[in-house]
C-alpha cells in the first residue's frame, strides 16, 4: 500500500472514530456507582431528574457510611426501597422495601455475616449494572435477576426468576435507613394489589409515605405480619413492624413485574400517580424513556471534544464530568402528586401551582449547585425557590435543611437567602419578590441559633452557642445577600443595616494569630486555640471544619479580608501556607474533613471557594494550578471517586464549574472567578438561542495556564466573567500554555473585587465588650478582692451594688475593691463616644463551709476517668463556679450511663440543704442528667434518701443554661456521708445531629448548707 493510500485509510479511521464519538450518548459516560465507596454516600439505583422516587438497593442501614442505604464494601443486599438521599451526611428514607426470594418465607432480613438467616441475598459487584434511570443485579442466593427503572413517582421492578413453585416477593415496612416506624399498615386488594402507609420518625421528624403496589401476575398465596407471627391470608395488618409476603409459581426465566407508586398525601394520590405515569407494563420502554429524559437533561452542557479513542484520560474526564452533572440533577425532589397535592410543613394538604420540592441541603448547595442551575436550569431554580417560600408560608421560616416537609435544623446559616437573592439579583425571579424579601428578613431577625447575641453585640459568644465562629461568618454572608436585595428594592435603611451586619465577620478575626478565632461573652479570645482542631457535630467553634478552612470565608468582602491579613502579599502567603500545611486535623472523628491538600479540605464545603482567591491578589496562575490539581487528583470515575460526601450535588457542582474554567466564589454576586478549563470545547445550553461555548486552545494535561483570552472575539484580560455574559449567545476562548503568564489578569483593574463600602453617612458600630472579673472566680471564702476588666480599649467601667442599672453616673471603677459577703455587682463599659456595653451581672457567693487544711471534705466518684474532658471530683469542692465555657476546667464531666459521688465530712454535722449545679449545652452534646438523687448516711453504709430531681429531655431546640438543683435535708441526726447518684438520659435523641451517641453531663460545685 503506497503512502497516499495509507493517509486516506487513516483519515477514514479517524473520521469514523469522530462520528462514533459524536453519536455516543451522554448517558454512557455516567457511572452511578461513583461515590458508593469511600465516604461519598451516593446510591446506584434508578431515578429521574429531581424525581420523587429513587428505587435502589439497600445493603445496610447501620453507621455513617450507609446514609444512602448502600455501600460498595458490602456483598449482600437486603432489598430495594423507593426513597434515597444522595451523598448526605445524615441518614433517612429507605421507604417501602421489596425483595424477591425463593423458598421458605422469612420475615427478617438476616445479617451481613449470615445472610441465609433471613431474606437478604449475596451478590457480586461484577453482576451489577447501573446507568441513568436503570439498575440491575443478580441475586446469588435466589438465582434471580432484579432490574429497576422509574418514572417521576413510580418505581418499576422486573424480577426474572428460575423455575420454582415457591417464588416470593417480600414487602417490609419496618425497614428504613436510621429511622423508626410510627405507624404503618398493609391492605391487600384482590390478588395483584397491595396498598398501605409507612409513617416514620427519623432525621425527618414526621414522614408519610403512602403507596400502591401492583403485580403483573396474580399471587397464589400471601401472608402478613406485625413482628414474628405470620397471618396467612390476612387482608390487612397495622403496626410498627408490618410485612407482607406474596408467593408465585414461576417458569424458568419468567419475569414478574412490580410497580410501586408513592405519595405523601394518600393512597388515592399514589394511585393517581400510577395511573398517570405508568399505566402499562412495558419495562423496556420505561427504561428507554428514562434514558431519554436523562440524555436531554445531561445535554444542557455538551463537551464537544476531545476524541475519546485517541486519549483515554479524556474519556475518564468525561465520565467524571457527566457523572458529576448527573449527581447535580438528583436533588431537590418533586414532592407533589400529579394533581399538585402534597403534605406541607404544617402537615396539612396543599396544592402546588406547578411542582413543590423537598430535600434542600442548603448549607451545601447554595455555594455552587444553585448558581449552576441559574445557568442551565433557571426555570427549575425558580420552582425550588417557590417551594422554599411555600415552606415559609406554612411554617413561618425559610428552610435550613428541609426533608420530606420537615425542618431538620441541620447545619447552620440561613442559606435559602443566597439562593433566593441570586435569582432576584440576576433578574430571573418569577416568584413574589416582596414576599421573598419578607421571608429573608424574618430569618435574619430571629433570636435563636445565636442570632440574639449576633444582633445585639456583633459577635456570638462561643460558650453560649455551639459553632459560634462558623455561624457568625455565614450569617454575615447571608446578611450581605439581604442587603443587596434591599438596595434593589429601594429599602435604604435595611440596606445600610444588613450591609453593616455583613462586616461582622471581622469581629472573629484575631490579628495576633492571623485566624478566625472564638471569643467568649466578654470578648476574650479562646485561650486553647488550635487552628487545626475540628468540631464534631456541633461540639466546638466551627462546623465540620477548622479555623484553617473557615479563616478564608468572607465571600462578600474578599478584599476586606485581604486587608485584615495585611494586604495582597500576606494574604497570598497565607493561602500558600494553607495548601502546604501538614494534611492533618486534630480530631480523629473528623471524617467530614477529607480530601486534604495541606489544610484545604475538598471533601467538605467550607473550602470549596478557596483555590479561587488567588485571583483577588493578582496571582491567577496559582488558582489555575491549584483548581486543576484538585479536580484532577481528587475526582475519579471509580466507586470511591469522591473524596467526601456528595452532599446533594454540591461536590459535583464544584467539579462541573471548575471543568468549565470558573467558579462562583460569592454565589449571589453574579460573578464567576476564572480558573483553568478542563476540556478543549464545551457548550452551555447548546440547543438554545443563548448557547455559550468555552474553548481552550492547546489544552493538555501539562498546559493549564492561561496565556491569553477573548470574549466574543475581543481580547479579555479580566480574572472573572459575569453571569450576564454567560447566559447570552457567545464564546469565551482561552489560549493555554505550560508555564504561568504572570501578566494576564494581574493588574488591579482586571482582578475581581468583592468588597463592602458602607455609605458615607452610615453609623459606625463599634464592638463593645462587657466587663468581667479578672480571676474568673465568683465563689470565695472569707474576703474577695474584685478586679474588673474589659476587652474594649480605653473604655471606662462603672458599677453598682444594688439592683439599679449602672451608668456613667454610677461608681467609676478605678481600683480593685473587697467584699466579705455574697454580693451582686452590675457593671458596664462605656467608650469615649458614650456608647455603653450590655450590663454584666456578676454574682459573688461567699461559701458557707470553710475547708480545713486536712482535705475537708473528702470526695470520690465512680465515674470513668476522663480523657476528652477532665473529671477530677475535687473540682466539685474547689470554691470556684464553672462558667458557660465548659472548657474552663471547673466542671466535672462524664458520659457514663450513671455515676455516684461520695462526700465524707470531717465529722458528723447537721446539714440543712444540698445543692449541685449542672450545665446544659445541647449543641455541644451536654445534657442535664435524667435524674439526680441525694442520699445521706451516718456510717457510710446505710444511706437514707433525701430526694430525687427528674429532668425532661429537650424536644429539639438548642438550650444553653446552668441550673442549680436543691433538696432540703431533714435528717433527724447528724450526718457524715453524702451520696449523689447521677443518671444519664441514655443516647442523644433523634433530632440531635449526634443522635445515637451518649451525651455528656457537666456538674460543678456541690454546696452544703448547715
Amino acid at each position: 500500500m503506497n503512502q497516499r493510500l495509507v493517509k486516506i485509510w487513516l483519515s477514514i479511521l479517524l473520521c469514523t472514530s469522530i462520528f462514533g464519538v459524536n453519536a455516543q450518548k451522554l448517558t454512557s459516560y455516567v457511572n452511578p456507582f461513583v461515590g458508593t465507596a469511600g465516604h461519598g454516600h451516593t446510591f446506584p439505583g434508578a431515578t429521574l431528574p429531581f424525581g420523587m422516587v429513587q428505587v435502589s438497593p439497600d445493603t445496610g442501614t447501620e453507621g455513617w457510611d450507609w446514609c444512602s442505604g448502600y455501600h460498595s464494601s458490602d456483598s449482600s443486599i437486603i432489598g430495594f426501597s423507593h426513597t434515597h438521599l444522595s451523598g448526605t451526611g445524615g441518614a433517612d428514607y429507605g421507604d417501602i422495601l421489596l425483595m424477591p426470594t425463593i423458598g421458605a418465607w422469612k420475615l427478617e432480613p438476616g445479617t451481613k455475616a449470615n445472610p441465609s438467616e433471613g431474606y437478604r441475598s449475596r451478590f457480586k459487584h461484577e453482576n451489577e449494572t447501573a446507568a441513568p434511570g436503570y439498575y440491575s443485579v443478580f441475586l446469588d442466593d435466589y438465582k434471580v435477576k432484579a432490574e429497576l427503572t422509574a418514572t417521576q413517582r413510580v418505581g418499576f421492578h422486573r424480577y426474572v426468576y428460575p423455575k420454582s413453585s415457591v417464588s416470593n416477593i417480600v414487602i417490609d415496612l419496618k425497614h428504613g435507613i436510621s429511622d423508626e416506624v410510627v405507624e404503618s399498615f398493609i391492605q391487600i386488594n384482590g390478588n395483584d394489589e397491595v396498598v398501605g402507609l409507612r409513617r416514620s420518625k427519623g432525621w425527618a421528624n414526621d414522614q408519610y409515605v403512602y403507596f400502591v403496589i401492583k403485580f403483573s401476575k396474580p399471587f397464589k398465596k400471601f401472608a402478613v405480619a406485625d413482628g414474628q407471627d405470620l397471618i396467612v391470608d390476612g387482608r390487612k395488618m397495622e403496626g410498627k413492624a408490618v410485612k407482607g409476603i406474596f408467593r408465585f409459581s414461576t417458569k424458568d426465566q419468567e419475569a414478574i413485574l412490580t410497580k410501586v407508586s408513592i405519595s405523601s398525601v394518600s393512597i388515592d394520590g399514589a394511585r393517581r400517580n400510577l395511573e398517570a405515569e405508568l399505566p402499562g407494563w412495558d419495562f423496556d420502554q420505561t427504561k428507554t424513556t428514562a434514558e431519554s429524559i436523562w440524555e436531554k437533561q445531561l445535554g444542557t452542557i455538551k463537551i464537544n471534544a476531545p476524541v475519546d479513542s485517541i486519549d483515554s484520560s479524556r474519556v475518564n474526564q468525561k465520565k467524571i464530568f457527566y457523572t458529576a452533572l448527573y449527581h447535580c440533577f438528583i436533588h431537590p425532589n418533586i414532592y407533589n402528586d400529579v394533581d399538585g397535592q402534597y403534605r406541607g410543613m404544617d402537615k396539612k394538604i396543599h396544592e402546588a401551582d406547578g411542582n413543590h420540592y423537598t430535600v434542600f441541603s442548603l448549607w451545601d448547595t447554595f455555594r455552587a449547585l444553585h448558581p449552576l442551575f441559574s445557568i442551565i436550569a433557571p426555570e427549575k431554580n425558580n420552582e425550588f425557590v417557590q417551594s422554599m417560600l411555600e415552606d415559609y408560608q406554612q411554617s413561618g421560616s425559610l428552610p435550613i435543611w428541609e426533608l420530606a416537609s420537615n425542618e431538620t435544623g441541620t447545619m447552620i446559616g440561613y442559606h435559602a437567602i443566597p439562593v433566593i437573592s441570586d435569582m432576584i439579583l440576576k433578574e430571573q425571579a418569577s416568584f413574589d419578590i416582596n414576599m421573598a424579601y419578607e421571608a429573608m428578613k424574618k430569618s435574619a431577625m430571629d433570636d435563636d441559633r445565636g442570632l440574639k447575641y449576633y444582633k445585639l453585640n456583633g459577635f456570638i459568644p462561643r460558650e453560649l452557642e455551639n459553632n459560634a465562629v462558623s455561624k457568625q461568618l455565614e450569617y454575615a454572608y447571608d446578611d450581605w445577600c439581604i442587603a443587596q436585595v434591599a438596595k434593589k428594592l429601594g429599602k435604604e435603611n435595611d440596606y445600610e443595616y444588613f450591609l453593616g451586619r455583613a462586616l461582622n465577620y471581622q469581629n472573629t478575626f484575631d490579628p495576633t494569630v492571623g485566624f478566625m478565632r472564638g471569643r467568649n461573652v466578654y470578648g476574650q479570645w479562646n485561650p486553647e486555640f488550635d487552628p487545626s482542631q475540628v468540631s464534631i457535630l456541633g461540639s466546638g467553634d466551627f462546623t465540620e471544619g477548622n479555623s484553617w478552612q473557615y479563616s478564608f470565608f468572607a465571600p462578600q468582602d474578599v478584599n476586606g479580608l485581604i486587608s485584615l491579613y495585611g494586604g495582597d502579599d500576606r494574604f497570598s502567603a497565607k493561602l500558600d501556607s494553607l495548601f502546604s500545611q501538614k494534611p492533618h486535623v486534630s480530631n480523629e472523628q473528623a471524617v467530614d474533613v477529607s480530601g486534604l491538600v495541606g489544610q484545604y479540605a475538598q471533601g467538605n464545603e467550607p473550602s470549596h471557594h478557596v483555590a479561587y482567591l488567588y485571583n483577588f491578589v493578582g496571582k491567577p496562575w496559582k488558582t489555575q494550578q491549584m483548581a486543576s490539581k484538585i479536580a484532577e487528583e481528587l475526582y475519579t470515575p471509580e466507586r470511591d471517586g469522591l473524596c467526601g460526601n456528595e452532599d446533594c450535588g454540591q461536590m459535583s457542582a464544584w467539579f462541573v464549574f471548575t471543568s468549565l474554567g470558573f467558579y462562583p466564589v460569592n454565589p449571589a454576586s453574579g460573578q464567576y472567578i476564572i480558573g483553568s478549563p478542563l476540556f478543549e470545547s464545551v457548550t452551555l445550553n447548546p440547543e438554545t438561542d443563548h448557547a455559550f461555548t468555552i474553548t481552550a486552545h492547546n489544552n493538555s494535561e501539562d498546559n493549564k495556564y492561561i496565556q491569553s483570552a477573548s470574549l466574543n472575539g475581543n481580547s479579555y484580560v479580566k480574572g472573572f466573567i459575569n453571569h450576564s455574559a454567560i447566559i447570552k449567545s457567545g464564546s469565551l476562548e482561552f489560549n493555554l500554555g505550560g508555564t504561568p503568564n504572570k501578566d494576564w489578569a494581574v493588574a488591579k483593574e482586571n482582578r475581581p473585587n468583592h468588597s463592602i463600602t458602607m455609605p458615607a453617612d452610615a453609623k459606625k458600630e463599634s464592638l463593645l465588650f462587657m466587663p468581667y472579673e479578672a480571676s474568673g472566680k465568683t465563689l470565695f471564702v472569707g474576703k474577695k478582692s474584685v478586679q474588673l476588666k474589659t476587652e474594649t480599649p480605653a473604655a471606662k467601667i462603672y458599677y453598682t451594688f444594688d439592683d439599679s442599672p449602672p451608668s456613667n453616673n454610677s461608681k467609676l471603677y478605678d481600683r480593685p475593691f473587697e467584699i466579705n459577703k455574697s454580693q451582686t455587682v452590675n457593671a458596664v463599659a462605656i467608650d469615649n463616644n458614650g456608647v455603653q456595653s450590655e450590663v454584666s451581672t456578676l454574682n459573688f457567693t461567699r461559701a458557707q463551709i470553710k475547708r480545713a487544711k486536712a482535705r475537708f471534705p473528702k470526695i470520690s466518684s465512680t465515674a470513668t476517668a476522663g480523657t476528652t474532658y477532665p473529671n477530677t471530683a475535687d473540682v466539685l469542692l474547689d470554691a470556684t463556679f464553672g462558667t458557660y465555657n465548659f472548657r474552663d476546667g471547673y466542671w466535672f464531666a462524664s458520659n457514663d450511663e450513671r455515676y455516684s459521688l461520695i462526700i465524707e465530712l470531717e465529722k458528723p454535722m447537721w446539714v440543712k440543704t444540698l445543692k449541685m449545679r449542672f450545665m446544659q449545652n445541647t449543641g455541644s452534646w451536654i445534657f442535664l442528667p435524667k435524674t439526680i438523687s441525694f442520699q445521706v448516711s451516718v456510717d457510710g453504709k446505710t444511706f437514707t434518701e433525701v430526694g430525687t430531681v427528674e429532668n425532661e429531655i429537650p424536644l429539639g431546640q438548642q438550650e444553653i443554661d446552668i441550673k442549680e438543683f436543691t433538696k432540703p435535708c431533714d435528717s433527724k441526726e447528724k450526718i457524715k456521708f453524702i451520696k449523689v447518684n447521677v443518671e444519664n438520659i441514655g443516647n442523644l435523641p433523634g433530632w440531635h445531629p449526634g443522635a445515637g451517641n451518649r451525651p455528656w453531663m457537666f456538674s460543678d460545685e456541690l454546696i452544703l448548707e448547715y
